[in-house]
């Protein structure tokens, strides 16, 4: 039996209270060409401005982003586990975050659920960087 059931969702829960003052220092020490990629993009974006700049723009449209964990895996990752709402939809967040040898941030990988949140986000992302280089990365595909 198949029985969608939102309450069940970690995208529902409440954020940690301990991590109430959290800011993510990988975002202090982005190495120049550091890439991006995520569920709410087509491609990969390559450079720091870049990734600076959408991920920058997305945490400024989020309406009351709480954490839920963050910490190591292993030597060189970060994880964050993030619960938030944009334009009233709920959205789940898991962020890994890669580390160079000179503990830069490298890679950044972005996971949003559920699918309508990301969807929308995605549009709200379109509309935010109309006109740019990067507006191509969230457009709709055309079919």
């Amino acid at each position: 039996m198949v029985v969608k059931d939102d309450s069940l969702a970690q995208y529902m829960c409440e954020g940690d209270p301990g991590l109430k003052d959290y800011f993510p220092a990988w975002l202090k020490d982005v190495a120049e060409d550091a890439t991006l990629e995520g569920s709410f993009l087509d491609g990969v974006i390559v450079g720091r401005e870049g990734l600076l700049a959408v991920v920058l723009k997305i945490k400024d449209l989020y309406e009351d982003q709480t954490f839920v964990s963050v910490g190591p895996y292993g030597d060189n990752v970060w994880i964050e586990e993030y619960v938030t709402h944009v334009g009233g939809d709920p959205i789940g967040g898991v962020v890994m975050v890669k580390k160079n040898e000179a503990g830069q941030t490298q890679h950044v990988l972005a996971g949003y659920r559920p699918r309508t949140s990301v969807v929308h986000l995605a549009q709200r992302l379109a509309e935010e960087f109309a006109g740019t280089p990067y507006a191509e990365y969230f457009a709709a595909s055309e079919s």
